[in-house]
Protein backbone atom coordinates (compact mmCIF):
# COMPACT_ATOMS: atom_id res chain seq x y z
CA UNK A 1 0.00 0.00 0.00
CA UNK A 2 1.27 3.49 -0.76
CA UNK A 3 -0.63 6.33 0.70
CA UNK A 4 1.17 8.76 -1.52
CA UNK A 5 -0.04 7.66 -4.78
CA UNK A 6 -3.48 8.99 -5.91
CA UNK A 7 -7.12 7.14 -5.68
CA UNK A 8 -9.66 6.73 -7.60
CA UNK A 9 -13.14 5.10 -6.99
CA UNK A 10 -14.57 3.04 -10.13
CA UNK A 11 -17.99 2.23 -9.71
CA UNK A 12 -19.32 -0.76 -11.63
CA UNK A 13 -15.41 -1.86 -11.85
CA UNK A 14 -15.83 -5.79 -12.47
CA UNK A 15 -16.51 -5.49 -16.56
CA UNK A 16 -16.94 -3.38 -19.41
CA UNK A 17 -15.58 -0.01 -19.31
CA UNK A 18 -15.35 0.46 -15.63
CA UNK A 19 -12.63 -3.00 -15.57
CA UNK A 20 -10.75 -1.82 -18.34
CA UNK A 21 -10.46 1.67 -16.35
CA UNK A 22 -9.46 0.04 -13.08
CA UNK A 23 -6.84 -2.09 -15.08
CA UNK A 24 -5.11 1.39 -16.79
CA UNK A 25 -5.21 3.06 -13.63
CA UNK A 26 -3.43 0.42 -11.53
CA UNK A 27 -1.14 0.10 -14.74
CA UNK A 28 -0.38 3.87 -13.91
CA UNK A 29 -0.11 3.42 -10.26
CA UNK A 30 -2.94 4.55 -8.96
CA UNK A 31 -4.72 3.07 -5.87
CA UNK A 32 -7.75 1.71 -6.86
CA UNK A 33 -11.22 1.44 -5.16
CA UNK A 34 -13.41 -1.00 -7.26
CA UNK A 35 -17.25 -1.19 -6.63
CA UNK A 36 -19.49 -4.28 -8.03
CA UNK A 37 -23.13 -5.16 -6.52
CA UNK A 38 -21.38 -8.28 -5.60
CA UNK A 39 -18.59 -9.91 -4.24
CA UNK A 40 -17.80 -12.86 -6.16
CA UNK A 41 -17.88 -10.51 -9.59
CA UNK A 42 -14.83 -8.16 -7.99
CA UNK A 43 -13.20 -10.95 -6.98
CA UNK A 44 -13.19 -12.50 -10.29
CA UNK A 45 -12.06 -9.17 -11.86
CA UNK A 46 -9.04 -9.24 -9.00
CA UNK A 47 -8.14 -12.41 -10.34
CA UNK A 48 -7.88 -11.06 -13.68
CA UNK A 49 -5.79 -8.24 -12.70
CA UNK A 50 -3.08 -10.52 -10.72
CA UNK A 51 -4.78 -9.51 -7.19
CA UNK A 52 -2.79 -6.31 -6.77
CA UNK A 53 -2.44 -5.28 -3.26
CA UNK A 54 -3.39 -1.76 -4.24
CA UNK A 55 -6.84 -2.81 -5.57
CA UNK A 56 -9.61 -2.04 -2.95
CA UNK A 57 -12.92 -4.25 -3.19
CA UNK A 58 -16.25 -3.03 -1.79
CA UNK A 59 -19.33 -4.39 -3.32
CA UNK A 60 -22.75 -3.29 -2.64
CA UNK A 61 -25.80 -1.92 -4.46
CA UNK A 62 -24.39 1.85 -5.66
CA UNK A 63 -27.56 2.82 -5.61
CA UNK A 64 -27.62 2.56 -1.83
CA UNK A 65 -26.06 5.49 0.19
CA UNK A 66 -24.71 3.18 2.80
CA UNK A 67 -22.86 1.64 0.58
CA UNK A 68 -21.43 4.61 -1.37
CA UNK A 69 -20.94 5.93 2.63
CA UNK A 70 -18.90 2.23 3.06
CA UNK A 71 -16.76 3.01 -0.14
CA UNK A 72 -15.65 6.04 0.70
CA UNK A 73 -14.91 5.12 4.39
CA UNK A 74 -12.64 2.30 3.40
CA UNK A 75 -11.19 4.22 0.52
CA UNK A 76 -10.08 7.05 3.35
CA UNK A 77 -8.92 4.68 5.77
CA UNK A 78 -6.26 2.33 3.20
CA UNK A 79 -5.48 5.41 1.21
CA UNK A 80 -5.75 8.84 3.39
CA UNK A 81 -7.73 10.50 0.61
CA UNK A 82 -10.03 10.00 -2.50
CA UNK A 83 -8.64 11.93 -5.84
CA UNK A 84 -10.80 10.71 -8.17
CA UNK A 85 -14.09 9.53 -8.53
CA UNK A 86 -15.53 7.59 -11.51
CA UNK A 87 -19.44 7.06 -12.22
CA UNK A 88 -19.17 4.31 -14.19
CA UNK A 89 -22.06 1.49 -13.21
CA UNK A 90 -25.22 2.09 -15.19
CA UNK A 91 -27.64 -0.24 -17.10
CA UNK A 92 -29.03 0.84 -20.44
CA UNK A 93 -32.71 -0.23 -21.36
CA UNK A 94 -34.24 0.47 -25.10
CA UNK A 95 -37.57 -0.03 -25.46
CA UNK A 96 -40.42 2.47 -26.82
CA UNK A 97 -42.06 4.05 -24.01
CA UNK A 98 -44.83 2.28 -24.24
CA UNK A 99 -43.00 -0.74 -23.34
CA UNK A 100 -41.27 0.15 -20.42
CA UNK A 101 -42.61 -0.84 -16.88
CA UNK A 102 -42.06 0.43 -13.27
CA UNK A 103 -39.57 -2.25 -12.94
CA UNK A 104 -37.38 -0.86 -15.94
CA UNK A 105 -38.01 2.43 -14.30
CA UNK A 106 -36.99 1.67 -10.97
CA UNK A 107 -33.91 -0.07 -12.12
CA UNK A 108 -32.80 2.94 -13.98
CA UNK A 109 -33.62 5.19 -11.58
CA UNK A 110 -31.65 3.20 -8.68
CA UNK A 111 -28.65 2.82 -10.61
CA UNK A 112 -28.02 5.44 -13.19
CA UNK A 113 -28.99 8.58 -10.80
CA UNK A 114 -28.97 7.50 -7.49
CA UNK A 115 -26.07 5.56 -8.42
CA UNK A 116 -24.75 8.54 -9.63
CA UNK A 117 -25.88 11.07 -6.85
CA UNK A 118 -25.11 9.39 -3.46
CA UNK A 119 -20.92 8.70 -4.44
CA UNK A 120 -20.89 12.10 -5.92
CA UNK A 121 -22.30 13.74 -2.88
CA UNK A 122 -19.62 12.35 -0.78
CA UNK A 123 -16.97 12.81 -2.96
CA UNK A 124 -18.13 16.71 -3.31
CA UNK A 125 -17.62 17.21 0.33
CA UNK A 126 -14.04 14.97 0.58
CA UNK A 127 -12.70 16.77 -2.24
CA UNK A 128 -13.75 20.32 -1.25
CA UNK A 129 -12.51 19.92 1.83
CA UNK A 130 -8.92 18.75 0.10
CA UNK A 131 -9.12 21.69 -2.29
CA UNK A 132 -8.81 19.23 -4.74
CA UNK A 133 -10.24 16.30 -7.14
CA UNK A 134 -12.22 14.67 -10.04
CA UNK A 135 -15.80 13.55 -10.84
CA UNK A 136 -16.46 11.89 -13.85
CA UNK A 137 -19.33 10.25 -14.80
CA UNK A 138 -19.85 7.61 -17.79
CA UNK A 139 -23.36 9.03 -19.59
CA UNK A 140 -24.46 8.44 -23.15
CA UNK A 141 -24.22 9.76 -26.48
CA UNK A 142 -27.24 8.90 -27.21
CA UNK A 143 -28.54 11.32 -24.46
CA UNK A 144 -27.38 14.23 -26.23
CA UNK A 145 -28.32 13.31 -30.16
CA UNK A 146 -31.65 10.56 -29.43
CA UNK A 147 -31.90 8.17 -32.60
CA UNK A 148 -35.35 7.07 -34.50
CA UNK A 149 -33.31 3.79 -34.40
CA UNK A 150 -33.09 3.28 -30.82
CA UNK A 151 -35.99 4.13 -28.59
CA UNK A 152 -34.33 4.46 -25.29
CA UNK A 153 -36.63 7.41 -23.54
CA UNK A 154 -35.07 6.42 -19.83
CA UNK A 155 -31.82 6.26 -20.37
CA UNK A 156 -32.11 9.39 -22.29
CA UNK A 157 -33.82 11.01 -19.60
CA UNK A 158 -31.58 9.78 -16.83
CA UNK A 159 -28.19 9.96 -18.85
CA UNK A 160 -29.58 13.49 -20.33
CA UNK A 161 -29.94 14.95 -16.84
CA UNK A 162 -26.57 14.04 -15.56
CA UNK A 163 -24.82 15.46 -18.68
CA UNK A 164 -26.80 18.90 -17.20
CA UNK A 165 -25.79 17.98 -14.02
CA UNK A 166 -21.87 17.61 -15.16
CA UNK A 167 -22.15 21.42 -16.08
CA UNK A 168 -23.90 22.37 -12.92
CA UNK A 169 -21.81 20.66 -10.47
CA UNK A 170 -18.59 21.71 -12.39
CA UNK A 171 -19.62 25.39 -11.42
CA UNK A 172 -20.72 24.87 -8.01
CA UNK A 173 -17.29 23.46 -7.55
CA UNK A 174 -14.71 25.40 -9.03
CA UNK A 175 -13.90 27.90 -6.68
CA UNK A 176 -13.24 24.59 -4.60
CA UNK A 177 -10.80 23.14 -7.35
CA UNK A 178 -12.75 20.24 -8.23
CA UNK A 179 -13.25 19.32 -11.50
CA UNK A 180 -16.82 17.86 -12.87
CA UNK A 181 -16.51 16.12 -16.19
CA UNK A 182 -18.48 13.37 -18.27
CA UNK A 183 -17.73 10.79 -20.74
CA UNK A 184 -20.61 10.08 -23.09
CA UNK A 185 -20.04 6.65 -24.81
CA UNK A 186 -21.73 5.37 -28.35
CA UNK A 187 -21.83 1.80 -28.81
CA UNK A 188 -18.80 0.63 -27.51
CA UNK A 189 -18.01 -3.62 -27.53
CA UNK A 190 -19.00 -4.36 -23.95
CA UNK A 191 -20.73 -7.14 -22.53
CA UNK A 192 -23.92 -4.86 -22.32
CA UNK A 193 -24.40 -5.84 -26.19
CA UNK A 194 -25.02 -9.38 -28.19
CA UNK A 195 -22.13 -10.61 -29.70
CA UNK A 196 -23.34 -11.97 -32.83
CA UNK A 197 -22.58 -10.40 -36.17
CA UNK A 198 -26.22 -9.21 -36.64
CA UNK A 199 -25.99 -7.25 -33.58
CA UNK A 200 -22.77 -5.91 -34.46
CA UNK A 201 -23.80 -4.98 -38.16
CA UNK A 202 -26.86 -3.43 -36.27
CA UNK A 203 -24.98 -1.25 -34.20
CA UNK A 204 -22.12 -0.19 -36.95
CA UNK A 205 -25.19 1.72 -38.24
CA UNK A 206 -25.35 4.31 -35.04
CA UNK A 207 -22.24 6.33 -36.59
CA UNK A 208 -21.28 8.14 -39.75
CA UNK A 209 -17.52 6.38 -38.82
CA UNK A 210 -19.64 2.78 -39.35
CA UNK A 211 -17.29 0.87 -36.37
CA UNK A 212 -18.12 0.13 -32.97
CA UNK A 213 -15.56 1.97 -30.63
CA UNK A 214 -13.75 -0.21 -28.14
CA UNK A 215 -13.53 0.17 -24.06
CA UNK A 216 -9.76 1.82 -24.87
CA UNK A 217 -11.72 4.63 -26.29
CA UNK A 218 -13.27 5.54 -23.28
CA UNK A 219 -10.60 4.67 -20.94
CA UNK A 220 -8.70 7.07 -22.60
CA UNK A 221 -10.98 9.75 -22.79
CA UNK A 222 -11.55 9.31 -19.06
CA UNK A 223 -7.43 9.60 -18.68
CA UNK A 224 -7.34 13.26 -20.66
CA UNK A 225 -10.26 14.29 -18.51
CA UNK A 226 -8.39 13.67 -15.20
CA UNK A 227 -4.93 14.40 -16.18
CA UNK A 228 -6.62 17.86 -17.22
CA UNK A 229 -5.77 20.82 -15.54
CA UNK A 230 -7.54 23.51 -17.15
CA UNK A 231 -10.46 21.36 -17.85
CA UNK A 232 -14.19 21.11 -16.77
CA UNK A 233 -17.91 21.35 -17.13
CA UNK A 234 -17.21 19.41 -20.34
CA UNK A 235 -19.35 16.79 -21.95
CA UNK A 236 -17.02 15.15 -23.98
CA UNK A 237 -19.04 12.43 -26.99
CA UNK A 238 -16.97 9.41 -28.04
CA UNK A 239 -19.10 7.88 -30.35
CA UNK A 240 -17.34 7.94 -33.80
CA UNK A 241 -19.32 11.15 -34.68
CA UNK A 242 -22.21 10.00 -34.19
CA UNK A 243 -23.37 13.41 -32.22
CA UNK A 244 -21.96 15.23 -34.65
CA UNK A 245 -24.61 15.82 -37.03
CA UNK A 246 -26.75 13.70 -39.27
CA UNK A 247 -25.92 11.89 -42.14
Amino acid sequence: MNTNKKTVIITGASSGIGFALAEEYLKRGYNVVGNARTSERLKAAAEKLGKPDNFLLVAGDISKPETAKEIFDRAIAKFTKVDILINNAGIFIAKPITAYTEEDLDSIVSTNLKGFFHPTQLAAAHMSANKQGHIVTITASIAMQPSAKVPALLPVLIKGGLNHATRALAIELATSNVKVTAVAPGMIDTPLHSNDEGTKAFLKTMAPSAQIGATKDIVDAVLYLTEAQFTTGVVLAVDGGATAGNW
